[in-house]
């Protein structure tokens, strides 16, 4: 039996917050997809179903969902966070107002709240604005997104267009008085009918606050930085004692390998760092050649074979947004998938070359490359940057998997992570 449960809509986000709750102390296992009833997990505090969902149509992701809250409630459950991301990713359809609609619908409750903000990445929500550092969400370049472009900062506005009910905002004047002003604001909210509650939030503190304030709601929502106070808010209940070693750092031989799809300019950093690092060797995939029809999983293995185990090595696609939308307009949305599945194909190559560890940069490439690998779950352990964990998968090879969306980890990230490696 869990204590609580968590439903993310994409992969990276989900080791994100998986790996939030595992610094606060809980033994976590993130699952990819809803797994079958064979899933043998080992002893855990928390559970996130980690779902493909975030641009889909709303009326998968609201089934998918409602299935993945249905089987964490049937594991005890008493408590769901659905996930998304800090950039509040979605369009005037959804899929964050009607997949919150859903689970407030099958979990019997009548509000929950809504903050995206991770101050620790630069999220902030103000006046009910979400910030990207110091700019309006508007004026990021999520504004450039090429699927869910966020022309809009305004939270309750942006809510108001995807959800039913009415929705209100939890400002920061009463945020900074602290959890007792904010558990006030939402039961007023839910005197007058609110459905969804937006609450600002500029510091880890605040949201800490927010996760003390919400103990008694079923669900809440947002980055996982809403997840900050939700352990402790368990452990005052008496319901839970934070674990001191709640997932060690396992030693596994063999080489290891970074994947890079992430066209993000952190990753483009990472990249340019990476191959700056004496000894260190990278190859980059020919999109071109690739969506044209040619094969280059002999290629890269010819040339990874001779450089696995004597020093790192990084395969990647990366490209600038620039290069992405030109690719777009050329071969069609399709040209993704199939860069991605050969990024997943040339995983199964490493892997049966000896590759133990694999370090993987975007959400998109991070899905192909466990789906490929026949990842069903992954046992979350120490952190490696804010929102990025070594992670251990549950099959009976060893395998460990740092998965980190693309605007995640410092400029060093890849040097550092493999630095670290178990």
């Amino acid at each position: 039996m869990i204590l609580l449960g968590a439903i993310a809509d994409d992969l990276t986000g989900a080791t994100d917050l998986a790996s939030t709750l595992r610094e606060s102390g809980m033994r976590v296992v993130q699952t990819i997809g809803l797994p079958g009833n064979h899933l043998a997990l080992p002893p855990v505090d928390a559970i996130v179903v980690a779902l493909k969902s975030r641009s889909i149509e709303p009326e998968l992701a609201v089934g998918q969902s409602v299935e993945a809250a249905t089987w964490l409630r049937s594991l005890g459950a008493g408590k769901l966070i659905f996930k998304y991301c800090s950039t509040f990713d979605s369009t005037d359809r959804g899929n964050i107002g009607p997949v919150a609609d859903a689970l407030l619908n099958a979990l019997g409750a009548d509000l929950t709240v809504h903050c995206p903000a991770f101050p620790n990445n630069g999220r902030t929500v103000y006046q009910g604005h979400l910030f990207v550092g110091s700019d309006l969400l508007s004026e990021s370049g999520m504004r450039h997104h090429p699927i869910t472009p966020m022309t809009d900062s305004n939270l309750p506005r942006l809510l108001r267009r995807q959800a039913s009910g009415d929705v209100s905002l939890v400002c920061h004047e009463i945020v900074s008085q602290g959890a007792p002003a904010i558990a006030d604001a939402i039961a007023a909210a839910r005197r007058a009918g609110v459905r969804h509650v937006v609450v600002d939030a500029l510091s880890e503190r605040h949201l800490i606050d927010i996760g003390l304030a919400t103990a008694d709601l079923v669900l809440v929502s947002g980055s996982s930085g809403i997840a900050l106070g939700i352990p402790d808010s368990l452990a005052r209940q008496g319901r839970f004692t934070p674990n001191r070693d709640p997932g060690e750092l396992r030693r596994f031989a063999g080489p290891s390998a970074v994947l890079a799809g992430s066209c993000s300019r952190a990753t483009l950093g990472q990249i340019a760092y990476f191959k700056s690092v004496p000894d260190a060797a990278s190859y980059k995939l020919d999109v071109a050649a690739l969506l044209d029809g040619r094969d280059p999983v002999d290629e890269v293995m010819a040339w990874a074979s001779r450089r696995l185990g004597s020093k790192p090595i990084l395969i990647y696609a990366s490209e600038t947004s620039e290069n992405v939308q030109a690719i777009l307009r050329g071969y069609g949305a399709g040209a993704v998938d199939r860069i991605e599945a050969t990024l997943g194909r040339i995983a199964v190559e490493l892997h049966r070359h000896g590759v133990t560890r694999f370090v993987v940069a975007g959400g998109e490439t991070s899905g192909a490359v466990v789906h490929a690998l026949g990842v069903e779950a992954l046992v979350i352990g120490p952190s490696i940057d804010t929102g990025v964990p070594w992670t251990y998968a549950t099959n009976a090879k060893p395998l460990a998997v740092a998965l980190k969306s693309g605007n995640f980890g410092s400029e060093d990230f890849f040097a550092r992570a493999l630095a670290q490696q178990p």
